[in-house]
C-alpha cells in the first residue's frame, strides 16, 4: 500500500501517467533548465518528489540564475548558488519585493564551486551589502567581466578589491554609488585594461575625473 502511494505521488496522482511524467529524471531536468523564471522552478519542484529533483537536478546545469522579484534571504541565496555548479551569471539585484542578502549571502555564496567561473554579477540596489561582502565575493570572482553595483554604498575599497581581481572585467555600473571617490576610479580604470564601459550617472566625482578616465582609456565609454 505505501509503495502505490509513492509511486502515485512520483507520477503526480492516480490514472494514467502524463507524458511528462514518463520522461527520465536527466531528460526531465533538461527540460526545467530552459524555464528563466526561478518562481516558476520553485512551483515546478512542489508538484512531486520526482519534479522537486529534477528542478534541483536542473540548478548544477544553469548558467544564468537570476532573484529579481524573490523574497531571497542569506541562507536561500548561497544553498541555491552553491548547487548550482555550471552558473557564469548571477543576478541578486533588489526588487520591490526585496531581496535581503547581506555580507554573509556574499561570503557564503564567494565558497561556491562556481565563484571563480562567474562572468556577470549583478547586485543593483542591494543596500544591505557593504565593501565587506563585496570585496570577499570579488576575491572569488576573478573570471568577472561584467559588474553591476550601482545603488549600493560602497566606497573606494570595493574598486580597488575589483581593480586588482578581475583583470577581464569589460563592464562595470556604478550608477548613484555616492560614496566612490575621483581615486577609486582612477585606480581601476589604470588596473582593468580591457574595460570598455562605465556608468558613473550620480556619483560626486568632478567632470575632471573623467577626462583623466579617457587619457588613461581613450576608448572607454562612459556614462
Amino acid at each position: 500500500m505505501g509503495m502505490r502511494a509513492e509511486e502515485e505521488e512520483e507520477g503526480g496522482g492516480g490514472g494514467e501517467e502524463a507524458e511528462i511524467d514518463r520522461l527520465p529524471i536527466d531528460v526531465l531536468a533538461q527540460v526545467f533548465v530552459m524555464i528563466p523564471s526561478f518562481a516558476d522552478l520553485a512551483q515546478a519542484s512542489g508538484v512531486c518528489r520526482k519534479w522537486k529533483r529534477g528542478v534541483k537536478l536542473s540548478l548544477g546545469q544553469r548558467e544564468r540564475l537570476s532573484f529579481a522579484g524573490l523574497r531571497m534571504d542569506d541562507d536561500s541565496a548561497a544553498r541555491i548558488v552553491g548547487s548550482a555548479y555550471a552558473l557564469r551569471e548571477l543576478d541578486i539585484s533588489r526588487s520591490r519585493w526585496g531581496c535581503h542578502v547581506t555580507d554573509e549571502g556574499l561570503y557564503r555564496i564567494s565558497l561556491a564551486k562556481c565563484a571563480g567561473k562567474l562572468t556577470s554579477i549583478s547586485l543593483w540596489g542591494m543596500t544591505g551589502v557593504t565593501d565587506h561582502g563585496v570585496v570577499q565575493l570579488i576575491a572569488r570572482a576573478n573570471a568577472l567581466e561584467h559588474l553591476n553595483i550601482g545603488g549600493t554604498f560602497i566606497t573606494d575599497k570595493s574598486l580597488y578589491a575589483i581593480a586588482n581581481s578581475c583583470p577581464h572585467l569589460k563592464s562595470i555600473v556604478l550608477w548613484s554609488c555616492r560614496h566612490v571617490t575621483q581615486n577609486g576610479l582612477l585606480f581601476l580604470v589604470n588596473r582593468c585594461r580591457k574595460l570598455e564601459s562605465i556608468n558613473v550617472w550620480g556619483t560626486r566625482v568632478p567632470i575632471d575625473c573623467f577626462v583623466e578616465l579617457l587619457n588613461i582609456n581613450p576608448g572607454l565609454r562612459i556614462k
